[in-house]
């Protein structure tokens, strides 16, 4: 791919700038990423922004912001970036690009400068049909299960899996999806060719080769922790829905929960025990307003942030109980029966409201399915019956 001033200019700015910086994205709204870098070179605002911007503390403040770039920019090195991405296959992908996702343009001037990606699946086609599942990294058996096959089953009806790549609920959304050859995007703190944390490295092998992994840091960037909670809104956006799978008080999944609901994403929560403290993010977003929606299988994650009428999830069929196949009279008649004692047929008519011949035929027939037998003074319910 053929190198523009304006892809140079912005691969610089993802190894100059934290993500999503507000400043950075004010300023390169108004002229451009390729004058924005020259007016950090220059160490001075353009001269565009400052009409544009009145209030002189702003511009302060702006200034105060343009001389730390310009100190970081002797140890930027965007063609050692874009040599070293071409190298290990790694793309980037800027605002007006074919696979630059729209939906990333809702973070206004939190969004990222430029995507560097890795993998062979297209970002923004993924993203149409996405769905974020985020959690706890000490995650239970409970939580890692219930993120393995949802994640499993959104994968077999062709939506993608969003996550972070982190330990614990994200691992285990990315390998859910990955068994079921389902498509996955991983949105990582630090760059594409560094496996953080490095138990996961198979994994990040498995989804570069296959699926996606994606950052807003050029290759070789050390995770830092603060672009952790940072990379989240970059989820939340990427995907039309977020669901919080298990999430302690101060979980950064929440973080995600938090930038979906700002975004006007579906926000849902799976819960969990009540005693339990890996859940109890998950139960304060389902209890505080605007309460989340509560999800507890794939199909209902689906029905929310589905298509309108025809995502729709199907009603858990109820067990079928012996009972059940009963005839209505004969419904009544049993539940005429005394709990602990026996009853005569005369009784048992009167009780259920039908005639004695009624009575006895039913009772007959209740008999042979084993739900009664006779006792002394008339009939009792079989003390080994069939279920209720």
């Amino acid at each position: 791919m053929i190198e523009t001033d304006d892809r140079i200019a912005r691969a610089t700015l993802t190894g100059l700038a934290e993500p999503g910086d507000p400043v950075l994205n004010q300023i390169v709204d108004v002229v451009g990423a390729p004058a924005t870098l020259l007016a950090i070179r220059a160490g001075c605002l353009p001269d565009e922004l400052r009409t544009r911007v009145a209030d002189d503390s702003e511009l302060g403040r702006m200034a105060e912001r343009v001389s730390h770039w310009r100190i970081r920019l002797s140890a930027a090195e965007p063609a050692s970036d874009l040599l070293v991405a071409e190298r290990l296959g790694v793309r980037l992908v800027c605002p007006g690009d074919a696979e630059w996702p729209t939906t990333l343009d809702d973070l206004g001037d939190r969004r990222p400068y430029a995507l560097w990606l890795r993998g062979p699946s297209d970002l923004r086609h993924g993203c149409l049909r996405s769905v974020a599942l985020v959690g706890a990294r000490a995650a239970s058996p409970y939580g890692l299960r219930v993120a393995s096959e949802m994640a499993s089953e959104l994968g077999d009806r062709g939506w993608t899996v969003v996550s972070g790549g982190a330990m614990g609920i994200d691992a285990a959304a990315h390998r859910g999806s990955l068994t079921a050859d389902g498509p996955t995007v991983a949105v990582l703190a630090n760059g594409v060719d560094v496996p953080y944390p490095a138990c996961n490295d198979g994994m990040f092998a498995e989804l570069a080769r296959r699926e996606l992994l994606v950052s807003e840091s050029p290759p070789g960037t050390s995770p830092r922790r603060q672009r952790f909670l940072v990379r989240n809104r970059v989820i939340a956006a990427l995907s039309r829905g977020t669901v919080v799978v298990e999430a302690g008080r101060r979980s950064g999944a929440l973080s995600t929960a938090h930038w979906a609901r700002k975004l006007g994403r579906v926000v849902m929560a799976v819960p969990g025990p009540v005693t339990s403290v890996s859940s109890v993010g998950c139960h304060a977003l389902l209890r505080d307003p605007p309460p989340a929606l509560l999800v507890t299988r794939s199909a209902e994650v689906i029905e929310a942030v589905g298509e309108l009428g025809t995502d729709l999830a199907s009603i858990p069929a109820s067990p079928v109980l012996s009972r059940d196949l009963l005839d209505k009279v004969a419904q009544t008649v049993l539940e005429a029966l005394p709990a602990r004692a026996a009853a005569g047929p005369a009784q048992i008519a009167a009780k259920a409201g039908v005639d004695l011949p009624t009575a006895n035929a039913k009772l007959g027939l209740l008999s042979a399915g084993g739900f009664v037998e006779r006792a002394q003074g008339g009939w009792r319910l079989t003390r080994k019956a069939k279920s209720p």
